[in-house]
């Protein structure tokens, strides 16, 4: 996600298969929501960058003021569109966007989601950039990532191979130092580290990130 439009076509395809597969560690997922709401006030801006089909938007939608959840494929904001039609949710808007190129002005949002993406991006210090600039001071930055470096070493035969094919979209394969020296290098302070797995190696770390005050 956010390489090429060939990256787009991936998602923009797979789409309506994506969104009918179910969570895999649902604890997991409900205790990164509940670390995530820790941090909301209920009357935030918030922006998400990789909303895919919506789910996690949807979720968060409740504990802020409005929000705008953006993913590069039109088929997963389509999706994602139906869902909160469907739900009869009114404060959050869903736009083809990547945060990089975004439009909005500096400063326009209080809080920003990148969940299970960051991996997925090619140029990481651009869209970390991205989302710096639309934070305003003291913004937070909340995250929670697939370090591939951590998971089974086969993945590094098994992801290329699917990609030649085009199963398989852009991935990097990240550790959790790296994930961490890139945020702080795109001008975050780190305030929190965690992880949320149920079972098993937990590969996601959880990150909140603040933006320095001016």
């Amino acid at each position: 996600m956010f390489r090429t439009a060939d990256d787009a076509q991936f998602w923009d395809r797979i789409a309506r298969k994506y969104a009918a597969d179910p969570i895999a560690d649902m604890p997991g997922y409900e205790r990164t929501l509940e670390r995530t709401r820790h941090y909301l006030n209920g009357n935030e801006a918030a922006f998400e960058f990789g909303c895919g089909t919506g789910t996690t938007a949807l979720r968060l939608a409740a504990s802020v003021g409005r929000i705008m959840a953006t993913d590069l494929s039109g088929e997963m904001i389509a999706i994602a569109r139906e869902k909160a039609h469907a739900e009869g949710c009114g404060n959050i808007t869903f736009e083809v966007a990547r945060p990089e190129a975004a439009q909005w002005p500096d400063g326009s949002f209080d809080v920003a989601f990148g969940f299970n993406v960051l991996h997925l991006v090619a140029d990481r210090a651009a869209v970390l950039r991205g989302i710096h600039r639309l934070l305003r001071a003291g913004g937070l930055f909340l995250s929670k990532t697939p370090c591939l470096k951590e998971m089974n070493p086969l993945l590094r035969i098994a992801v290329p191979l699917a990609q030649l094919i085009g199963k398989a979209p852009h991935v990097t394969f990240l550790s959790a130092e790296d994930l961490e020296r890139e945020i702080a290098s795109a001008g975050f302070e780190i305030i929190e580290l965690a992880r949320h797995a149920s079972r098993g190696k937990d590969a996601r770390p959880f990150v909140v990130a603040r933006k320095a005050m001016i």
